[in-house]
């Protein structure tokens, strides 16, 4: 019997390692092509030159200025909001009735298809206006941006010990200045890490920006007209039978995921951080 559970514990773990081995060989795979396309794309003209027509030289600078722009107003919009409703359901209505219909919807928006988000928001937004926007867009992205905020922020608020709100509250400390002062001071790290990967997570988003921002050939910094932008960008570019385009969708495309990569290093060193100072 001994023996049969240790051939059984044996095997599964050789299975483990295998498939460990082929998922992390894969991810290389990908990394090496992407990396090596990209870089051979790379050049001054890319962050100076607008998006050109085909067979003709050019770069990625208004898309470039377009995803900025559309990610920084989804950013100013989305993470604000959700930090509110996070901060509610930890805070104040942590065992209500309407908190698990919050939780509900917000388990809901965090698992649904980014294309239905943008479905959404065109119908709310495009539709009425008569036209694509830059605006539409960066809404789509906040809608996606939302839960990623609520649900971190309510997660690093409740590891905040209720003995330290108690301390202050016995202090005669107002619940608002409890909140801001300790639970926020106390919970710091965790949420700027859920703001960066909710930044993370809507900077490539492509399906939510094809029914909303659309694309522009131009430069525009108008965010009332249809706006350039990386994901819509690389993905026209990449199914063109054109070699200057797929070229500068590798390019595109190395960038988004250097921009992902570097948010995503910072959110875990903050995550390590206050691992340590707690430990």
């Amino acid at each position: 019997m001994y023996m049969r559970r240790r051939l059984v514990s044996m095997f599964h773990m050789t299975m483990a390692h295998l498939v460990t081995a082929l998922g992390v060989a894969m991810l290389a795979w990908i990394l090496w092509s992407l990396f090596g396309e990209g870089f051979s794309a790379v050049s001054l003209k890319l962050f100076t030159e607008m998006t050109p027509p085909p067979g003709s030289d050019g770069g990625l600078l208004n898309a470039i200025v377009g995803s900025l722009m559309m990610v920084g107003i989804a950013t100013l919009l989305g993470i604000p909001v959700g930090l509110f409703v996070g901060t509610y359901l930890a805070e104040y209505g942590r065992y209500a009735k309407i908190s698990a219909l919050v939780r509900f919807i917000n388990d809901i928006l965090l698992s649904a298809p980014s294309i239905l988000i943008g479905l959404f928001v065109y119908e709310l937004v495009v539709v009425p206006m008569g036209h694509f926007s830059g605006y539409a867009g960066a809404i789509a992205l906040a809608v996606i941006a939302l839960p990623v905020v609520v649900r971190t922020s309510e997660d690093m608020l409740l590891l905040v010990p209720d003995s330290l709100r108690e301390a202050a509250a016995a202090l005669g400390i107002p619940r608002w200045r409890v909140i801001l002062q300790v639970s926020y001071r106390a919970a710091g790290p965790g949420l700027l890490t859920g703001a960066l990967l909710a930044v993370a997570r809507i900077s490539g988003e492509t399906a939510p920006l094809l029914f909303t921002s659309l694309n522009n050939q131009f430069w525009s910094a108008n965010m009332n007209q249809p706006m350039a932008n990386l994901p819509v960008v690389i993905f026209n570019f990449a199914m063109s039978p054109y070699d200057d385009w797929r070229s500068l969708a590798w390019a595109g495309a190395l960038l988004i995921t250097l921009a992902v990569l570097g948010l995503t290093i910072a959110a875990r060193t903050l995550l390590a951080a206050k691992s340590r100072m707690k430990g």
